[in-house]
């Protein structure tokens, strides 16, 4: 009966992260969160506690799920910066029906730019998390630093700034009712402005 709860449970925080990811944490009102999740008041709240304690939840799901989505791509790679350029182009990749799937802005950088000062908490929740993907571009930064792929006057921590600066920009941007072979040229730039700092083979 354990492990059925545990399944019930990820399943309705995969709900949640496509419920909030679409329409934001204060346009989702309880009765959508309930028809979302297919919960009764009383489970849901037995369960998650509020909908605060769920939207928590929610982006701590949407933030493990982009760690292995980052992860994948760097392990399917040779080296750090080819790993890296894998994730950056994969960003220029179509997310599936765009009748369904959810907007294309990241869910940290959406609740970040929504969440007032009422919300204390979560927001800190989420600067928390952006740090960690910040974080995550530079020390991959590094090992490419140190692999010899990237000059060694390379400030890491200064372009990985930059970088996240341009994914969160390009998912902005992908919101936009334009040609998706626009977003994948733009991501393919993004892949361009990393190799100005690759080190010359030649």
């Amino acid at each position: 009966m354990a492990r059925t709860a545990r399944f019930d449970r990820q399943v309705a925080l995969d709900r949640a992260v496509e419920l909030f990811w679409s329409r934001g944490y204060y346009a989702s009102s309880m009765k959508q969160i309930e028809g979302a999740l297919d919960m009764r008041p009383g489970s849901l709240y037995a369960t998650f506690g509020n909908k605060s304690g769920l939207f928590a939840e929610a982006l701590r799901t949407y933030a493990q799920r982009s760690g292995h989505d980052f992860q994948q791509n760097i392990s399917a790679s040779q080296s750090p910066v080819e790993g890296l350029k894998r994730y950056l182009r994969s960003f220029g990749k179509p997310c599936g029906d765009e009748a369904s799937a959810p907007a294309k802005a990241c869910m940290l950088v959406k609740t970040l730019l929504e969440l007032n000062a009422e919300d204390a908490e979560l927001r800190t929740q989420v600067e928390a998390m952006l740090e960690n993907v910040e974080r995550g571009l530079r020390d991959l930064l590094e090992r490419g630093k140190q692999a010899g792929e990237l000059r060694a006057d390379v400030d890491c921590a200064r372009l990985a700034r930059l970088l996240q600066t341009q994914i969160i920009g390009l998912r902005a941007f992908a919101e936009r009712n334009v040609p998706h072979e626009q977003v994948e040229a733009l991501a393919e730039d993004m892949v361009s402005l990393l190799d100005t700092y690759a080190v010359n083979r030649h």
